[in-house]
């Protein structure tokens, strides 16, 4: 194979990636990595009827697998390409992990990140020592400044994926997985170019060559689903997990994927959601959005993997707090537990008094109220008014919303999509 990194063309093949390379990866990163805990959650095995079984990758000193990867492909750098520094295109969890690392070791290493990146990512990034450069709306538009960057300054590319030494990095998660449950029937693992999915799935047909192999992409960026199937497939939108969202999946990677993996599933939005907040609920542990993508692929595939001894990878928590929190209420407003009805009302003394009684009769709490007078085809003498409400459950709400239409006022409820 030749030297690591040496152009942004990979012309690495599958048999780049063994076994053995991914064991070599595991003893050359011991002690600088954490060998994080891998715990069966009784709780989400009950909801999905699958047996599930949780890596911790959220546990990385970084949040993320995206170590593994990148401190493999940065021991493998000769004295030289150390001295001029890396530089890498990053939606944000292997910047902070080549930064960490790279750090560490005496690396300069400089990130280019897309300018939708959350902020944390970059914020995490630069707390580590990473030199960030923000250009582009997308991944493959940092890919493209990188690049650029790379030959104007001397500096040696570490690909976030599609790369055998970051593969096979990433590829110890498996190890130690299997480890620790052998008996494991399935690997359910995010895709975005692949890196991780490549590793784990080379280790899986070695070790268990029965075990079958499932990555999941977000349903808004079916890059390695659609080059796979053949198909044409439109990538874009505003997805929460950015950190597989990648166009332009791996040369590679999609090698070793075509030989090693089962199969792909895509997943929605609302799935991806209510998997982060399931996971912060009920195992309380934050996620990121591809990180929750695993168990958005059972969630939303109950009987392919019912019964079945499932592994599941929360490769990220790296999330910005304030798309946390609207994600947790949005999973709120879909249980019912949050509601907004609006009400028409006539424009006089004491007309919102009387809603509000039953309000009170049915033990609902109101959180926000907001009026609309002037923007609307009501006559003069009407308004609208929306009531922000929160309830035991979608049943009490429903009782609410059938005593003001007994009352004869007209109520629509809020829909969220």
């Amino acid at each position: 194979m030749n030297a690591p990194n040496a152009s942004l063309t990979c012309e690495a093949t599958p048999a780049d990636l063994t076994l053995e390379t991914v064991r070599a990866a595991a003893a050359r990163i011991e002690g600088s990595v954490v060998n994080t805990p891998m715990m069966h959650s009784k709780t989400l095995s009950e909801i999905t009827g699958a047996e599930i079984w949780l890596k911790f990758e959220n546990q990385q000193f970084t949040a993320a697998y995206k170590e593994r990867g990148a401190l493999n492909a940065l021991l493998q750098l000769t004295e030289e390409q150390k001295k001029r520094g890396v530089i890498a295109a990053s939606a944000g969890n292997h910047s902070q992990g080549l930064s960490y690392h790279g750090t560490r070791l005496g690396v300069p290493v400089t990130i280019v990140m897309p300018k939708t990146t959350p902020t944390v990512k970059v914020m995490q990034t630069e707390s580590v020592g990473g030199n960030v450069v923000l250009e582009g709306e997308t991944f493959d538009d940092a890919y493209a400044h990188a690049c650029d960057l790379k030959e104007e300054r001397g500096l040696t590319f570490i690909h976030p994926f599609d790369d055998p030494y970051v593969a096979a990095g990433q590829g110890t998660v498996a190890l130690e997985m299997l480890d620790v449950k052998p008996d494991l029937d399935c690997l359910v693992t995010p895709i975005g170019g692949g890196g991780l999915i490549s590793g784990m799935a080379t280790v899986a047909r070695a070790l268990s060559p029965d075990l079958e192999v499932v990555g999941v992409q977000a349903a808004l960026y079916p890059s390695m689903f659609a080059k796979l199937k053949g198909e044409d497939r439109a990538c874009g939108g505003d997805t929460l997990a950015e950190g597989i969202a990648v166009k332009q999946p791996g040369h590679f990677t999609s090698q070793v994927i075509a030989g090693k993996v089962d199969d792909i599933l895509l997943v929605g939005e609302p799935v991806l959601e209510k998997s982060v907040s399931l996971l912060l609920q009920i195992e309380k542990t934050v996620v990121e959005g591809a990180g929750a993508a695993g168990l958005a692929a059972v969630l939303d595939n109950p009987d392919r993997f019912a019964g079945k001894k499932v592994g599941l990878v929360l490769c990220g928590g790296n999330i910005d707090t304030r798309l946390l929190a609207n994600v947790l209420l949005r999973d709120l407003a879909r249980q019912g537990r949050l509601a907004r009805l609006r009400v028409t009302l006539q424009d006089r003394p004491g007309a919102l008094f009387k809603v509000m009684r039953l309000f009170d009769d049915h033990n609902v709490n109101i959180i926000e109220i907001y009026h609309q007078r002037i923007f609307t085809t009501l006559p003069a003498k009407g308004l609208i008014t929306d009531i922000e409400c929160e309830a035991r459950d979608a049943q009490q709400v429903e009782q609410l919303v059938e005593a003001l239409r007994a009352a004869r006022y007209h109520v629509d409820v809020v829909e969220l999509n």
